[in-house]
């Protein structure tokens, strides 16, 4: 999958974005994406409510350049911006549901 599928006004884009937010609703996925500071980092993440901890909401304002997932090593919420993403890798099946 070509990473540049996620980001810019395109209708490519938008439905990569809703192709990997559907994915993470399903199961854990592994998202390998460049930091602000140029490091890269691999997160497993998620979107699955049984996963997710209860939350009142939040203050923040929303991104549309980032998506906040759940980090399931670091059992907190983490966000990663579009444009970084570089790899994204999941299992078929429901072995990790």
């Amino acid at each position: 999958m070509n990473p540049n599928v996620f980001t810019g006004n395109t209708e490519d884009a938008r439905i990569g974005r809703e192709w990997l937010i559907s994915l993470l609703e399903q199961s854990p996925v592994e998202v390998v994406f460049t930091k602000k500071d140029g490091t890269e980092r691999t997160m497993k993440c998620t979107l699955m409510e049984k996963f997710l901890p209860e939350t009142v909401g939040s203050d923040r304002p929303r991104n549309d350049d980032a998506l906040a997932v759940y980090d399931l090593e670091k059992e907190g919420w983490r966000s990663f911006r579009w444009d970084s993403i570089k790899q994204v890798n999941f299992s078929l099946g429901s072995e990790n549901a």
